[in-house]
């Protein structure tokens, strides 16, 4: 029998690169949620899968979960992995409410639709090393303290399945993963925007000049390690997905320079500091790497090597693509 699995954020970099790898595996059936059309096999891997076991809705997370659950209901997925999240930190400055809307009561709506599925064995729950504030190799069961109103949001969202856990034993597991990056990244991100601007000679502003340090890891590691914890993971528990050294902002842009031979003292521009930027953005996963023997296979340089690759194979769709963010809800 194939092992049935809906993924909610299908769009999304996260999202799309798990469905990739899951259709690599001929025994799953997916089924793929979002709430807009699917983008180009540009930015959805998945889509090099040219005949396969998955099937795409345009659903939104915040208007149709009834939609949703009759769809469970047909379908009748052992595993739900939800990636639908408001994630852009700066934007939570100014439109709150939505990421409260989509990332807390839109969850909580979803939660309590769920709760009395029985085919459901397990659901996992993507969250943010964000809920600790600034953090420097945190554990898992760190205290919230965020400071962003994001943060907040996915603190509240966690907190919320917690009480699932403790009240109905709603199967979740948590993820926490760091700065995440690969081929097919929404172009704002630092890593390729970065490389797109270094490409057209445009200098790269760099948020309170590139100090704080983040964990960079690659986006097929954090994907095997959610199928890990899919698989294997236990109910209320919490894994960190991180490499073991964080790296400066600054210092990342400067390896990009390197590896496309430009200038980094002609290529960057400081800029202001965003509201809540924590100073660093490290967490420990030695419980991943001990419980679900996770171990991150792709380095950073390697890594932003293949997105380089991926910019140039793709420099016709991708040179005049907007490179800021768009909010939506």
């Amino acid at each position: 029998m194939p092992r049935k699995i809906a993924v909610l954020g299908s769009n999304s970099f996260s999202g799309s690169d798990f469905i990739d790898l899951l259709l690599e595996d001929k025994n799953n059936e997916v089924i793929g949620i979002s709430r807009s059309p699917e983008k180009d096999a540009v930015f959805l891997p998945y889509k090099r899968h040219k005949k396969s076991a998955y099937r795409f809705y345009q659903l939104d997370f915040n208007k149709d979960i009834a939609k949703m659950s009759k769809l469970f209901d047909q379908f009748q997925p052992e595993y739900i992995v939800n990636f639908a999240a408001l994630n852009e930190v700066a934007m939570s400055w100014i439109y709150p409410w939505d990421y409260f809307e989509t990332n807390i009561v839109s969850l909580s709506r979803l939660g309590q639709t769920l709760k009395n599925k029985k085919y459901l064995k397990k659901y996992l729950h993507i969250s943010s090393p964000e809920v600790y504030g600034s953090c420097n190799g945190d554990k898992e069961k760190q205290e919230f303290n965020p400071s962003t109103p994001y943060a907040a949001s996915k603190a509240a969202a966690d907190l919320f399945l917690s009480t699932m856990v403790n009240q109905y034993g709603f199967p979740v597991v948590t993820i926490r993963s760091t700065n995440v990056y690969g081929p097919g990244q929404q172009l704002y991100r630092i890593i390729p925007k970065s490389i797109i601007l270094i490409k057209k000679g445009i200098k790269i502003p760099l948020d309170g000049g590139g100090l704080a340090k983040k964990s960079y890891i690659h986006i097929r590691d954090i994907s095997k390690g959610e199928l890990l914890a899919m698989e294997k993971g236990k109910t209320g528990e919490i894994y960190h997905f991180s490499p073991e050294n964080p790296i400066a902002v600054r210092d990342v842009v400067q390896l990009i320079c390197d590896l496309m031979d430009a200038d980094y003292e002609k290529m960057i521009q400081v800029a202001a500091e965003r509201p809540g930027q924590d100073k660093i953005y490290a967490i420990d996963s030695s419980k991943a790497r001990k419980e679900l023997d996770w171990t991150p296979a792709i380095g950073l340089k390697k890594g932003i090597k293949e997105v380089i690759d991926w910019v140039n194979q793709n420099w016709a769709a991708l040179k005049d693509e907007s490179l800021e963010y768009v909010h939506k809800l």
